[in-house]
């Protein structure tokens, strides 16, 4: 069909063709694809670099007509007498494909969900924005999608298109900014960004996808499509067992983990080890020490290997450090294969300033506010996340649905909560902004905590989110409806820091510091605990915790042992930072490995079966769960000894069916003949004691010690104990 160039660009002004030649077109389908004009179908292509195109029948794989240049750019038009289903054979320089038209498709996201998007109430954000593969029409490809709403044009670039951001600019959903477009072929595998041209017409860096399920392994920033394909998961058993209540009020042992060190394989260049084979070395060892869950770092992908995920920008993608997604996948099924929940580090206060990411995404200050005081983080140079925004709070709770839907996460520890829930936090007197009625209680994340935890619990109820929040805030673990925040747990950082304090002094001093040991329990059911020594403990010159300990090498082994026990012996969740375990003498590298050599020795080995012994002790005494989270578990034996620096406790199981006192001595003395009132009368079996020749101890034991009938501590019975030198021991009571 002979056509003048005139009708094959008929409609189009010189200057939006000039737009998009230029890269400046916002609607790219008012030229590009299939157009009827004059009884013809008139196709548009712009493909720079290509020497010729032809129109070919879909089904036939005839050609219909070849494409003339309508402009020397790369633009190419044919007219067809019909309308039929057609695709292009391009011929390249060194190559020639047959696609289909990505410009060929009509509209790809639902009025539904751009109307959930702007609400901020799409749940399932993956599944819509970003990039998925599909079929539409019969024609595998891969929709992407993404939220731009103040950009003048938005393109998908990657190795399909040489990064070229003429030649796939997108289609503007106007009513929820939106941008989307179906390019056909495509795989996944493929590596892509986003090419925006801002409201002023600047070409931005291109960008990372905020919602990529995949992406390359850093120091590269380019988002990968990943595979909708589901994972085949075997831990339907686990997923449909122990509700997280139930699991909750049970033994809760955590192992801290930082993926990318907690092995390395020195004869492979001191590589981390990827999901596969830490599902091989990582997940047996966490079980048969007792623990009952893996706690890892943040693994979200991230630019800097140095802020150990803490600075995330890809919310939706597991890193590509270790592996790809379905490998990831492969590690939690592996967990729950062995008994052990996994909770993810997630970190929702704030975001680097790279700007391949976030940052202005479409030139504005999309997911961050604009003014400082509000959005700039100077501790750790990063940006806030606009909380006061839809579409942002949705794409947090999307990403944190993501994690536990779709990869069967166990649980989020959410990062930095107080620095969210304060408008001056970190902040002197007039840098920061008040809220609406001139108070530092930041609102907006108090609601998004509160809707946050709610989303949660209705759709994943085995799944619990746990606050590390450093503050008084009242009701951080109280429901939503009763006034609370509605996370299930929070760090308990105030017992933390008063006993790292106390363990820390020369026993000399210790008994005028007594009081910091007991005032943790003043509070200890205001909120639900864990107590944590975490990584933040044993890093940037703070020193490992053997190194922490006083004393020459024996008391520092004793010291830790026997703080080790108080904790596992004190109301609250346990959580260990990996290699705290065999206490390792030097302080934590994340470019390094945790020092498995020191196994070696027997005083490394002995913590380590301490560990272990006080994992199982906690899982097999329900006197040591139930006061946890309940006062009526829990009472002091032996509180106000301060001049002998000895600490008692009594742990009891529901209904007092079963007790165990543990006796803590902090000094390097050991007290013979040491009195305290007990419960009940009969004889007291010890259990454990941190003495213990196999744990590195001098071997002091009690055995089994009866009562006798001489009152002490308000009670009517007492025993007279064994206290080995900065030693804790665990006496089971008789049954009532």
């Amino acid at each position: 069909m002979n056509v003048e160039r005139s009708e094959l660009l008929a409609g189009i002004g010189q200057d939006a063709l000039l737009a998009l030649i230029e890269g400046r077109h916002g609607d790219p389908f008012s030229i590009l694809g299939p157009h009827q004009s004059g009884g013809m179908t008139i196709v548009r292509v712009y493909l720079p670099g290509a020497e010729a195109v032809d129109l070919i029948d879909a089904t036939s794989g005839r050609v219909v007509a070849p494409f003339s240049i309508a402009h020397p750019s790369g633009l190419f038009a044919a007219a067809a007498a019909s309308r039929t289903g057609y695709r292009l054979r391009i011929t390249w320089p060194d190559a020639i494909q047959i696609t289909e038209d990505p410009y060929s498709f009509g509209l790809l996201l639902g009025e539904l969900d751009l109307h959930l998007i702007s609400e901020g109430t799409h749940y399932s954000l993956s599944r819509t924005l970003g990039a998925v593969d599909m079929s539409i029409e019969g024609i595998p490809g891969v929709r992407f999608a993404v939220w731009a709403p103040n950009a003048r044009r938005v393109s998908v670039v990657g190795d399909f298109n040489a990064w070229d951001g003429r030649r796939n600019p997108m289609r503007l959903r106007q009513s929820a900014g939106v941008w989307e477009l179906f390019v056909p072929r495509l795989a996944p595998g493929e590596r892509y960004k986003f090419e925006i041209v801002d409201a002023e017409g600047t070409c931005l860096p291109q960008k990372a996808d905020p919602v990529a399920r995949a992406s390359e392994a850093a120091p590269s920033t380019a988002s990968i499509v990943a595979s909708s394909t589901p994972f085949r998961w075997t831990d339907d058993g686990w997923m449909k067992g122990r509700s997280r209540q139930d699991r909750l009020e049970g033994a809760f042992s955590i192992y801290e983990v930082h993926a990318g060190s907690w092995l390395r394989d020195q004869k492979d260049g001191n590589r981390s080890l990827d999901w596969v084979e830490l599902s091989q070395r990582l997940v047996p060892y966490a079980s048969d020490m007792g623990f009952t869950h893996i706690e890892l770092l943040p693994i979200m992908e991230h630019p800097f290997g140095g802020s150990w995920g803490y600075q995330p920008l890809g919310l939706f993608a597991p890193t590509g450090r270790y592996g790809t997604p379905e490998d990831f996948a492969y590690f939690i099924d592996r967990c729950h294969g062995a008994g052990l929940g996994v909770i993810l580090d997630w970190v929702p206060a704030h975001f680097p300033t790279d700007v391949w990411g976030l940052a202005r995404f479409d030139g504005s200050a999309l997911y961050e506010h604009e003014d400082p005081r509000e959005g700039f983080h100077r501790d750790w140079n990063t940006l806030i996340y606009n909380l006061g925004r839809n579409e942002v709070k949705g794409f947090l709770i999307a990403s944190a649905l993501e994690w536990l839907e779709r990869y069967h996460i166990d649980g989020l520890r959410v990062d930095a909560v107080a620095s969210m829930l304060y408008r001056d936090y970190s902040r002197n007197e007039g840098e920061w902004i008040p809220n609406q009625y001139g108070g530092r209680e930041n609102l907006e994340a108090v609601e998004f905590f509160k809707h946050l935890n709610s989303i949660i619990h209705e759709r994943c109820p085995h799944a619990m989110t746990i606050a590390e929040e450093s503050t008084a805030w009242p009701g951080v673990t109280k429901p939503p409806e009763q006034g609370g925040l509605g996370f299930d747990i929070k760090w308990n950082m105030g017992w933390m820091h008063d006993s790292l304090s106390y363990i820390e002094k020369d026993p000399i001093y210790r008994s005028y510091a007594h009081g910091t040991m007991t005032f943790g329990m003043l509070y200890a059911y205001s909120e639900r605990f864990i107590l944590p020594i975490s990584h933040d403990e044993v890093v940037y010159g703070k020193g490992s915790l053997l190194t922490k300990m006083p004393g020459d090498e024996w008391q520092k082994f004793a010291n830790l042992r026997s703080y080790l026990a108080f904790m596992w012996g004190h109301p609250g969740k346990k959580l260990l930072f990996m290699g705290s375990e065999v206490a390792q003498p030097g302080e934590w590298n994340h470019d390094g490995s945790v020092t498995w050599d020191v196994l070696d020795r027997p005083q490394h080995v002995g913590v380590q079966r301490l560990v272990r012994d006080l994992n199982s002790l906690y899982g097999q005494e329900p006197a040591l769960q139930f006061g946890d989270f309940h006062p009526e578990g829990f009472e002091w034996a032996a509180a106000d000894d301060a001049v002998n620096s000895v600490l008692g406790m009594l742990r009891y199981a529901p209904d007092r069916a079963s007790s165990i006192l543990v006796m803590s001595n902090f000094t390097p003395v050991p007290r013979y003949g040491y009195r305290v009132g007990v419960p009940s009368d009969g004889v007291w079996i010890e259990k454990m004691t941190t003495d213990a020749r196999e744990y590195g101890g001098s071997g002091l034991v009690n055995g089994a010690v009866s009562t006798e009938p001489v009152p002490a501590h308000g009670r009517p019975v007492s025993l007279s104990l064994t206290l080995p030198p900065l030693s804790t021991i665990f006496l089971q009571g008789p049954s009532p």
